[in-house]
């Protein structure tokens, strides 16, 4: 079975009961997406998803994960957004909910690494309790900038377990000369949907079309140690860390120039060529900054500027 069939058939299964399609109606506007507009399947499948459930008048949470059943994965196999999974884990943190939607919010964890997981408020599960480890069944994947994360929604189910885990760590730390800083760095415009957090192209989202975006800060930069080069991404936190400038001051920078694009050039006057060493979890060819520290430059910095010069 191909992939996109695959797709195609999981998706039947989650709206065969609420609407009148087949897995040839879905795995066709799959097809179209993937192959005439080149959007990346994990996208396909999202868009995809979000059109059925506006058909069928659904929210997310009322979908299951399929009638197959779903994969017990651990946390350093969660790749992709919109995947129902299993999964056992510990709760490793437990944080204060920034919005009444939300019931729980924390890290899970378990030997491969650590995730960020919401629990609803509208899905009346049980709670979870910090140090306490858990089988979570059908739980839904999620990505928001980079990060992957877990959400527990009406059809999970919870069960303890009388166990523990030793958690891993999937940070990694690079170092080295900041010798370039990326297109699409400086003061950003996000899709402003619900639970989309794409980058706007001359004002439109992938899926949603032309929106009123979002203002976001981030970097995506290239660390060189002389050796070896590293891209890194900083996001909103770390880029104010990084560059001193904060999301009030680019966005008026930016209203005073008419032109956003004077941020990112403010910032590769005040950074370029630094030293740093940074901290985080990786996605893709990216390590994204959790922990930031400025060095003091090396011997071989002479050489490694003269590569920054040149990109």
């Amino acid at each position: 079975m191909t992939d996109l069939r695959t797709h195609a058939t999981e998706i039947h299964e989650q709206f065969s009961d609420q609407l009148d399609l087949s897995v040839d109606d879905v795995e066709e506007r799959l097809e179209t997406l993937v192959e005439e507009y080149k959007v990346p399947v994990s996208e396909a499948r999202r868009s995809v998803v979000n059109t059925y459930l506006d058909e069928a008048g659904m929210d997310r949470d009322d979908l299951g994960g399929g009638g197959s059943g779903n994969e017990q994965v651990q946390v350093a196999d969660v790749d992709a957004p919109e995947e129902w999974v299993d999964i056992t884990a510990k709760v490793v943190e437990l944080w204060d909910p920034r919005s009444d939607a939300v019931a729980q919010v924390g890290l899970l964890g378990d030997e491969t690494g650590r995730i960020k997981f919401t629990k609803w408020s509208k899905s009346d599960l049980s709670e979870l309790e910090e140090g306490a480890v858990y089988h979570l069944r059908n739980v839904v994947t999620d990505e928001y900038q980079g990060r992957f994360s877990v959400k527990l929604n009406r059809t999970t189910v919870i069960e303890e377990r009388d166990e523990d885990i030793e958690v891993g760590d999937d940070d990694v730390t690079v170092e080295g000369a900041l010798v370039d800083i990326q297109s699409g760095s400086g003061l950003i415009k996000r899709c402003p949907e619900e639970e989309c957090t794409r980058v706007l192209q001359n004002g439109r989202c992938s899926e949603h079309g032309e929106v009123e975006g979002e203002f976001d800060l981030r970097i995506k930069g290239v660390l060189d140690d002389g050796e070896d080069v590293h891209e890194v991404l900083f996001d909103q936190d770390a880029t104010e860390e990084l560059t001193g400038i904060t999301l009030e001051a680019a966005k008026e920078m930016a209203m005073d120039a008419l032109d956003t694009s004077v941020v990112a050039d403010e910032m590769r006057a005040d950074v370029l060529g630094q030293y740093y060493r940074v901290t985080g979890p990786t996605f893709g060819r990216y390590v994204l900054v959790d922990e930031l520290e400025t060095l003091t430059e090396p011997a071989d910095a002479e050489a490694v500027l003269i590569k920054a010069r040149s990109i």
